[in-house]
């Protein structure tokens, strides 16, 4: 998150003015083959909800029939007393609860230098030099704040990560310092869990065996256990992408502490994921090669040493899902100038690990002036009668898009100037996407100033 992309100026203009009306988008691929096979895929429309009708509080416009919440603002007392609610809010999941409620966990992608932190709270915090973590949020059914409390504390830069099938949280760093830089006392780039209801079982452990590099996100094979992983690493030769094969698979809360084996994916004859330019392309026999040092302790990992026949790359790997026996993930961006081998802006990859097969799904220009969203795509989730809601990482005005399995493109809400604070930036990123248990409710967060809103109306319509 908030790297962000330069564009022309023309460009962006074109984007503000139609995140309003809704954006009709030139891409290449099969939407479609995203969501065959789901549940998600049923019912999908071929519109979106309309234009955004401007917020009169000037918070959040939303499409006619939608309205918004805010459970937590930066800056605000937690519920629990702890402290203050901490800064950049990004990957967040929510998890079913007893009696209709939900239980949010938001991660913050603090660094060392970040204005609010995460309070340290004994028994959940790592390092006490580090300011990420995470914050868990209880709501009713109506979508009021019941608790609001530290998860884990003490770690850094928290970006997104993913849900396990036993209703836990991983939550990802997206930094690879070592103690003694930046002023932390411990090394950084784990996975940790979280128990978004009680806390304290997961405490603050690192996941040490699922590799020590600079995390995105992750997803995890329900049938097998294997977890996914992305890195988003921001200099060449760019990040890998992972699977970790844990001893003990599928075996509850805790289980991946148990160790297991970490290792990166090799395409033969594909170096860089980028030079793919055609959706559809499909390279079969994906390899999976051990990573010789997984905890980093000389060289990071996608500088190790793969063999002579090396390891494949890309830039801006971020989301990362489950669904239809596979797993999608996406690389937000490539550009030839930084040391990519080809220029997008965004693609959608697929891999079957029943057919060791990898294809390109969607891929979004540079050829064409539009694109999705406004710079790149994101944080992503599945929304409730399929598509994917898509939180746009770029400059000017940022919205949350909606991506329809037909290709159509259209602007779900759109942050206001200032949104609601006088000396914040323009525009604040969206992050951490992701829908209630029910599928009526969209939580997402402005990323600054930090607010995390529930939005509520007719999502089955």
């Amino acid at each position: 998150m908030s790297e962000t992309a330069s564009s022309s100026a023309s460009r962006r203009q074109v984007l503000a003015r139609a995140g309003a009306l809704g954006i009709g988008v030139a891409f290449a691929g099969s939407v479609s083959e995203i969501f065959a096979g789901t549940a998600a895929a049923q019912g999908l429309g071929r519109r979106g909800y309309g234009p955004l009708v401007p917020d009169p509080d000037g918070l959040l416009d939303l499409p006619e029939g939608f309205r918004y919440r805010v459970l937590s603002r930066e800056g605000a007392p937690l519920r629990s007393g702890e402290g203050n609610v901490p800064s950049n809010p990004d990957g967040m999941g929510a998890f079913r609860g007893r009696h209709g409620r939900v239980h949010l966990v938001r991660n913050h992608e603090n660094r060392h230098s970040a204005k609010r932190g995460v309070p340290t709270v004994a028994g959940l915090t790592y390092d006490p030099a580090a300011k990420g973590g995470c914050t868990a949020l209880a709501l009713d059914g109506r979508d009021n704040v019941l608790g609001e409390r530290v998860a884990i504390a003490g770690t850094a830069v928290n970006c997104a990560g993913g849900p396990t099938p036993w209703k836990t949280w991983l939550t990802c760093e997206e930094n690879e310092d070592k103690a003694g830089t930046n002023g932390y006392t411990k090394d950084h780039g784990f996975i940790f869990e979280v128990d978004p209801v009680d806390p304290r079982r997961t405490g603050a452990v690192p996941l040490t065996a699922m590799g020590r590099f600079q995390h995105e996100a992750i997803a995890v094979d329900p049938r097998s256990g294997i977890v996914y992983e992305t890195e988003d690493a921001f200099d060449k030769p760019f990040g890998l992408f992972y699977r970790f094969l844990p001893e003990k698979p599928l075996g509850g809360t805790g289980s991946l502490r148990a160790g297991g084996a970490l290792e990166a994916m090799r395409v033969p004859g594909l170096p860089d994921l980028s030079a793919v330019q055609e959706t559809g392309a499909s390279f079969g026999g994906v390899e999976w090669v051990p990573v010789p040092d997984p905890l980093a302790e000389e060289t990071p990992i996608r500088l190790q040493d793969f063999g002579p026949r090396g390891i494949t790359h890309a830039q801006k790997l971020e989301g990362c899902y489950w669904g239809d026996r596979a797993v999608y993930f996406v690389s937000s961006f490539a550009r030839s100038a930084e040391g990519s081998a080809a220029d997008h802006f965004g693609q959608v990859w697929k891999y079957e690990p029943h057919r060791r097969r990898l294809t390109l799904v969607v891929v979004f220009g540079p050829s064409t002036d539009i694109q999705l969203p406004g710079e790149s795509p994101d944080n992503i989730c599945l929304a409730p009668r399929g598509g994917l809601m898509v939180c746009e990482d770029g400059n000017g005005a940022q919205h949350v898009y909606g991506l329809t399995k037909h290709g159509e493109v259209y602007a779900m809400a759109r942050g206001r100037q200032n949104i609601g604070t006088p000396d914040a930036p323009e525009w604040g990123e969206f992050a951490g996407v992701t829908f209630s248990p029910d599928c009526g409710t969209m939580y997402v967060n402005c990323y600054t100033p930090g607010t995390t809103f529930a939005v509520s109306g007719p999502f089955h319509h």
